[in-house]
């Protein structure tokens, strides 16, 4: 594999979840909301934030009683939003419990404010 091949294939590797022609050109912060808001597309895992703001500390069992899915697709919407940094999973006994990042959620919201300039009455 020559030099420009094997870059492309680190360049593809670090990009696999949004693909090179959607991330090359941006800023690593630009990149990295949009990776979230990305994450944030989709109705069982916004609602999972709905929850997870009403029951700070929940397990993937009581997580799936307020979603029409398999356990085994809860738990992939719930690595999903670990993935991007959204929710935080701590192992205590047999489960893990989840709960809102709230350091990421300040970083969106500041993002939103400062970078799109929504008023602060929309947030």
């Amino acid at each position: 594999m020559n030099q420009k091949g094997i870059i492309t294939f680190v360049v593809n590797i670090i990009y696999s979840d949004m693909g090179i022609t959607k991330t090359f050109g941006f800023a690593f912060k630009i990149n990295e909301m949009a990776d979230i808001l990305k994450a944030l597309g989709n109705p069982a895992r916004l609602k999972i934030i709905q929850f997870l703001m009403d029951s700070p500390t929940s397990n993937c069992g009581d997580i799936q009683v307020i979603l029409p899915l398999a356990q085994s697709t809860v738990s992939k919407h719930l690595s999903e939003l670990k993935r991007v940094k959204l929710i935080n999973g701590k192992i205590k006994g047999n489960n893990v419990y989840y709960s809102l990042n709230l350091k990421t959620w300040e970083k969106v919201k500041g993002f939103l404010l400062s970078e799109i300039n929504l008023p602060k009455e929309e947030l």
